[in-house]
């Protein structure tokens, strides 16, 4: 059976790294970080997973590293056998199952943000997108009596916890929870923790956009990474800015990499979990730039759904730490206040920086 992390991971991004070294960039270039750094890429999830690490000596830190990935990713992938989300779902309106610690910590963080954004995130969107299937072959539009009947299995209310066993329960058959919008955030955080086990102090994590940027970069400990955002209307590669970052991880949400098209019009992957059909906002793609990526993970689905005026308000008065970057659909970009001195509009995108006093 077809793997199911391309569907339910649905936050994209396009993040790439611009001049990452090069001689004469700064003073003086850190003695132990290499130019070139050791490299591995996997497929996995899905997804592409690319790590690179600049510390002079410390090529044994990616086996660990992806060998933490493929540990997380049999746990959390649905429709793979013996994963422990295909058995929570199996096991819905039936009995509690017990988890492993990272499943319940991942769990409980999906609850977490279940609740706190009046569920523009929701663990419980699964029996929404199975129903879509956007992201395969099968992929469909389908009926509003279906529509209808999955979303009364949406309530993210009725996915109980028993901290002493470390059990989950689904307390309705048919309802599945869905980690799509936060799992690859979570896996980026461990893989970041493998390595500074290991000794690894600059290094970037790449879960097939879900990237974390460790330390400064290869040329001195006064140069951050110069990362650029990716232009979600355009092929990759192409950017609409760029941040100088360093200990952050950099998460985006978009419509046009996945959608479904019947009759003309395209039905792109973020779900409303109250409606059962994909938001319809300005947003073309939003990033969050946050301490952890689970974090940005979540709020890059979350602050999607709320829309570009709503969103910004939210990650500045609810998420102190945090910022985003939204690209709307009529080529302007808006920023948080934290990040406004930070990002550096491209100066041949064809964008242009948004007034927000003129947002509705």
């Amino acid at each position: 059976m077809k793997k199911y992390w391309r569907l339910l991971l649905v936050a994209f991004i396009g993040i790439f790294f611009l001049a990452a070294c090069g001689k004469g960039d700064s003073e003086k270039k850190t003695a132990k970080l290499r130019e070139e750094p050791y490299y591995q890429e996997k497929f996995l999830m899905g997804t592409y997973v690319r790590i690179r690490v600049y510390d002079e000596g410390k090529e044994d830190a990616l086996k660990p590293a992806f060998d933490r990935v493929k540990e997380l990713a049999d746990k959390i992938t649905i429709n793979q056998k013996g994963s422990e989300i295909d058995a929570i779902n199996a096991q819905a309106g039936i009995k509690p199952v017990k988890v492993t610690s990272d499943m319940y910590y991942l769990l409980k963080e999906a609850y977490k943000y279940s609740e706190e954004t009046n569920e523009a995130f929701n663990m419980t969107i699964g029996a929404i997108t199975q129903l879509w299937r956007i992201g395969f072959d099968d992929a469909r539009k389908p009926d509003q009596s279906e529509i209808d009947a999955a979303l009364k299995k949406i309530d993210y209310h009725k996915v109980k916890f028993n901290d002493q066993e470390q059990t989950v329960y689904l307390e309705e058959k048919g309802m599945i929870i869905d980690l799509g919008a936060i799992a690859k955030g979570y896996i980026t955080d461990e893989v970041v923790k493998v390595l500074k086990e290991k000794g690894v102090t600059s290094a970037i994590v790449d879960l097939g956009g879900n990237v974390y940027v460790l330390g400064h970069s290869n040329r001195g400990e006064s140069d951050p990474w110069n990362v650029g955002i990716q232009d979600p209307n355009k092929s990759r590669g192409s950017i609409v800015g760029s941040i100088k970052e360093k200990n952050r991880t950099i998460v985006t949400s978009g419509i046009y990499e996945r959608f479904l098209e019947v009759d003309g019009k395209k039905y792109h992957h973020i779900f409303d979990s109250k409606t059962g059909y994909p938001y319809e906002n300005d947003i073309a793609g939003v990033s969050i730039i946050t301490d952890k990526s689970i974090d940005g993970d979540a709020l890059s689905t979350s602050v999607f759904a709320m829309g570009v005026k709503e969103g910004l308000k939210f990650v500045e008065e609810h998420e102190k730490g945090s910022d985003a970057i939204f690209v709307t659909k009529d080529d302007k970009i808006y920023v948080t206040k934290g990040i406004a001195d930070n990002f550096k509009i491209g100066k041949d995108s064809g964008y242009t920086m948004g007034d927000r006093s003129e947002l509705k």
